[in-house]
């Protein structure tokens, strides 16, 4: 009866790991179809991502359903409820790229339709492949359960970091250049910054992996010692 047990628990956190990796797949291409909205003018696509969007609140309540069950009936070990609290953990940070993407959507239809000749002025495409690629690595790295690999996640966000300064100091100089261009520039910091949090939320996602697998909790612990710790290695102490 215990083995029965057993089979069925890690049945259902198969399940659950599942689900989640489903509604990763599903935030990654509205991050992509947002984008496209904005870059191509294919509105369509808002529509796609509104879908898409009811689709990741229902997994998430879901899962989170399922993740209540499950450590209340089975006590699970130690490993296991790692396993569960960092995919409850990760569903936030998940569901919340989400609510980015739409607002990226949003944004794109409200600029297209308004102008039908709109081009953006500043390439944001590059920062929206960035922070797509941290969300499919983070589900990599949580699929694969590698602590390295999420490191690298932690350490790509540098580089979206550096992006979002880079077009806030493009749209300014627009701004300051053309002031008819405002109202529009100022829509697509939104936009930047919008793409700016999703690398967020998927370094937090990537660092939950890394405590999944391995019990550390790399928050506030800095890239270079984030990957220490990834490797199996001490962190650096930094005298005061």
């Amino acid at each position: 009866m215990l083995e029965h047990t057993n089979k069925q628990f890690h049945t259902e956190l198969e399940t659950t790991r599942s689900m989640f990796l489903q509604m990763g797949g599903l935030v990654e291409s509205m991050v992509l179809d947002g984008m496209r909205a904005l870059a191509d003018g294919e509105l369509d696509l808002v529509d796609k991502v509104r879908e898409h969007e009811r689709q990741v609140n229902q997994l998430e309540v879901s899962i989170d359903e399922r993740i209540g069950q499950l450590i209340a009936r089975n006590q699970p070990t130690a490993v296991d409820l790692r396993l569960l609290l960092s995919i409850s953990k990760m569903l936030t940070d998940m569901e919340r790229c989400g609510d980015e993407a739409v607002k990226v959507a949003k944004v794109a239809r409200r600029l297209h339709e308004a102008d039908s000749s709109y081009e953006p002025v500043v390439e944001l495409r590059h920062m929206a492949d960035a922070v797509a690629g941290m969300i499919r690595a983070a589900l990599d790295a949580f699929a694969r359960e590698d602590p390295v690999a999420a490191a690298q996640v932690v350490r790509n966000d540098k580089d979206v970091d550096r992006e979002w300064k880079a077009a806030l100091r493009h749209m300014i100089t627009y701004m300051i250049e053309d002031p008819r261009t405002i109202s529009r520039s100022i829509d697509l910091v939104f936009i930047a910054r919008a793409l700016e949090r999703i690398g967020d939320h998927a370094k937090n996602m990537a660092e939950r992996v890394i405590y999944m697998v391995l019990g550390d909790d790399v928050r506030h612990m800095g890239v270079a010692n984030t990957e220490r710790m990834a490797r199996g290695e001490a962190p650096e102490i930094k005298e005061k």
